[in-house]
């Protein structure tokens, strides 16, 4: 199935700011987790959604999205430590 992503403006300027290695192993675990049936499969629901309703771990970086039937919502790409942080 394909998906329509989106990337919010907070996204997309947080992960301007990371170093470029981390920049590309978010990028192939992105597309890994777009090109699957089901990419929510991967996610874990969060408990307390503020924002965003999911989350996938790339190593020690969160990233924060909503879904809709054909739409991947990329909401936040952070570090573990400040990711819930209010």
């Amino acid at each position: 199935m394909s998906y329509t992503i989106i990337y919010s403006t907070k996204a997309q300027k947080e992960i301007k700011k990371l170093p470029p290695h981390i920049r590309k192993r978010i990028r192939v675990k992105l597309e890994f987790f777009y090109s699957q049936e089901d990419p929510v499969l991967f996610a874990k629901r969060l408990v307390k959604p503020s924002d965003a309703s999911y989350r996938w771990r790339i190593g020690v970086y969160r990233v924060l999205f909503d879904y809709d039937k054909t739409v991947l919502s990329i909401l936040s790409i952070q570090h573990r430590k400040d990711v819930y942080k209010k």
